[in-house]
């Protein structure tokens, strides 16, 4: 997040806050009462967007955790299909001391795309 984002988040609360008093002010409750509700409402808000957070923290469902998992999925996958392509240009005899070296026989070999 940015700190243009979290200067806009603290502004926006902030507002909120206001418009709150304004709010319970208008609904009847008068002075302290209108102030002390404003603050128990943002109090709660933000007791509850910190715990959406944590969840997400603790469920491993973070925007860059996902980009991080999606970006390994399609790396892992092309560097899979590259290798394969590497083996296959291969000549056969050394395609088969590869395989006695990693201590394969040709019967567990990687089949071609």
């Amino acid at each position: 997040m940015t700190r243009g984002k979290v200067l806009l988040i603290g502004l926006i609360v902030l507002l909120l806050g206001g418009v709150g008093y304004v709010g319970f002010d208008a609904l009847g409750l008068k002075g302290f009462s209108a102030g002390i509700a404003a603050q128990s409402l943002l109090v709660l808000i933000v007791v509850v967007w910190t715990g959406s957070y944590l969840f997400r923290v603790v469920s491993g469902q973070m925007t860059y955790m996902e980009q991080r998992r999606r970006y390994r999925e399609v790396y892992d996958e092309q560097e899979a299909e590259d290798l394969q392509k590497r083996f296959d240009a291969l000549p056969p005899e050394e395609q088969q001391a590869l395989l006695q070296k990693i201590g394969m026989d040709e019967s567990d070999a990687p089949s071609g795309s």
